[in-house]
């Protein structure tokens, strides 16, 4: 009788299933009709779908930014400078948080330039990693620097790798205090950077904040690290410390990086401008 109830309750299974179309058998029953079959693939002739690339690609060299959320810029000494009294072309490393150089960048100028147009010289800024390629320029073009003169501010435009333009740093006017905006490739606004009143330092580190376009929230702050009386009077070594979210787009880290060159031109460059 037991043996019975059970062939009954599987053919009423079998009955309700082909209703929905699936296959007629409980787990572990026999095919009663053999009306299910599975065919394997043949392994050995089967195309595999290509690996595809991960969406939103980084371009080359900057992969190195994509999981830092603090980029230490250290300015070289440049002791023919110091001895001869000569505006020489800066140059920059690159450091993450364990102080371990992922960048060198390398100003490219004319001596005219820095001997006549000073902080305002037109150059290119040239950034390679550890194996020498380079994988970011920082171009800047001669304009003005004047509160008093609200056109023809300044401007980076930051290419990555060198060729595409991902982005531009470009100076606001106000009466008050330094303000610049981060943009895409097409100048669209993304992010402000507002610094203080006065660039000074007092004996202290200077803070620009990283703020939203409404400059209601602050996401992150450039900052020039102060690095004490004697460092800053006789040299002009500047250290810079970029505090941004981890996951922050490559491309306006990498502008980001520019801005530091480009407030250090403005405001840092004289070496008694750093107290």
């Amino acid at each position: 009788y037991a043996s019975k109830l059970i062939i009954m309750i599987q053919n009423r299974y079998a009955q309700n299933q082909r209703r929905r179309g699936l296959p007629g058998f409980l787990p572990g029953a026999p095919d009663p009709d053999h009306s299910f079959h599975v065919s394997l693939p043949n392994t050995g002739n089967q195309v595999w779908q290509p690996v595809l690339p991960p969406p939103g690609s980084l371009p080359p060299g900057l992969e190195y930014l994509s999981q830092l959320d603090l980029i230490i810029i250290h300015q070289q000494v440049e002791l023919l400078g110091m001895i001869l009294g000569t505006e020489t072309s800066n140059k920059y490393e690159i450091k993450n948080s364990l102080g371990q150089r992922i960048y060198f960048a390398v100003e490219q100028s004319i001596c005219f330039n820095r001997t006549f147009c000073s902080t305002l010289r037109s150059c290119t800024l040239k950034i390679t990693d550890n194996s020498g390629r380079e994988v970011i320029t920082v171009n800047r073009p001669l304009r003005c620097n004047s509160c008093w003169c609200p056109c023809y501010l300044q401007e980076l435009e930051i290419q990555a790798p060198p060729g595409t333009i991902v982005g531009y740093v470009a100076q606001k006017w106000d009466p008050f205090l330094p303000k610049f905006t981060i943009q895409n490739a097409n100048k669209e606004d993304i992010l402000k950077i507002v610094g203080p009143c006065a660039t000074c330092g007092c004996f202290g580190d200077v803070d620009f904040e990283v703020k939203t376009i409404n400059e209601k929230l602050t996401i992150g702050k450039i900052s020039k690290y102060w690095s004490g009386f004697v460092n800053d009077v006789f040299t002009n070594a500047d250290n810079f410390g970029i505090h941004v979210p981890a996951d922050l787009d490559v491309t306006v880290k990498a502008a980001m990086i520019g801005a530091c060159f480009l407030f250090d031109f403005m405001f840092f460059e004289h070496s008694l401008a750093g107290l």
